[in-house]
């Protein structure tokens, strides 16, 4: 039994990290569910036994907690997140106004989008896994496998074959025949990869609008012979009065969602 508990708890990261990623968009149905109770957990010191099976849950627990600890990362990794916030930026570049929105508004907004865009998949889990398991009707296994099939499925659909060839390559593991072969650790590496091309592939689209104001308001004053005033500084106005005209909050916000659907 000692032998064989590291591969047991290596076996069973993927699905750790899928369940805490989770359990951060479920919380909030959990939280206002009616009749529910949610569950205490308390940790108490005591002697030690050598049975193997004690030791095996008390590890488990402590690698639970660890994995709990690496939620901000796992929120950008497996969700929508690095999307919208790669988005917002170059967004906030190509306008030109320095820091504003703030950085916190932005992540805030890109948290609670996140939200919104992964509730249809946190439902899935807290259903046919979270509840399940709180209910005592399948065992922590099964709610593991359980929770990692829609969570797979979402990174599934966003992420190209050839960002997880890559890591395929890398690492020279065999090729998976079936999505159900693919790891999920690769898978969430190949997710990310995909996800920095599609949000700066975005980011350039937005830029060029802006782009060619730029490019027409330097024109205007190269022939006016204002060579001295920055071009950037006459053309921050015309900027901002363009998106508050086009509703610009409201036609990110809307595109970004409609990319995940």
């Amino acid at each position: 039994m000692k032998a064989t508990l590291p591969d047991t708890l290596k076996r069973k990261i993927p699905a750790l990290l899928s369940l805490s990623a989770i359990l951060l968009l479920v919380f909030p149905a959990i939280v206002f569910a009616q009749d529910q109770t949610i569950p205490t957990l308390t940790l108490n010191l005591a002697a030690g036994q050598d049975e193997p099976e004690q030791v095996a849950k008390m590890l488990e627990i402590l690698f639970l907690l660890t994995v709990l600890g690496m939620a901000p990362s796992i929120l950008l990794t497996m969700t929508s997140f690095t999307r919208i916030i790669i988005i917002f930026h170059f967004l906030r570049q190509a306008m030109g106004t320095q820091q504003m929105p703030p950085n916190q508004i932005l992540a805030s907004l890109a948290i609670f989008m996140t939200v919104v865009i992964m509730m249809p998949t946190g439902k899935a889990v807290n259903d046919t896994a979270l509840q399940p398991y709180l209910n005592e009707e399948i065992n922590f296994k099964d709610a593991l496998d359980r929770a990692q099939i829609p969570i797979r499925k979402f990174m599934f659909k966003h992420t190209r074959e050839k960002d997880l060839s890559i890591f395929y390559s890398i690492t020279g593991d065999k090729r998976p025949e079936t999505k159900e072969d693919v790891s999920t650790l690769l898978l969430i590496a190949a997710y990310t990869i995909s996800e920095l091309k599609t949000g700066f592939t975005i980011g350039f689209l937005i830029y060029i609008p802006f782009l060619i104001l730029d490019m027409v308001i330097a024109s205007i004053l190269l022939a006016m012979g204002m060579m001295m005033l920055p071009p950037a500084m006459v053309s921050l106005p015309f900027k901002i009065l363009l998106f508050i005209m086009v509703d610009g909050w409201t036609l990110i916000t809307g595109s970004i969602v409609n990319t995940f659907m």
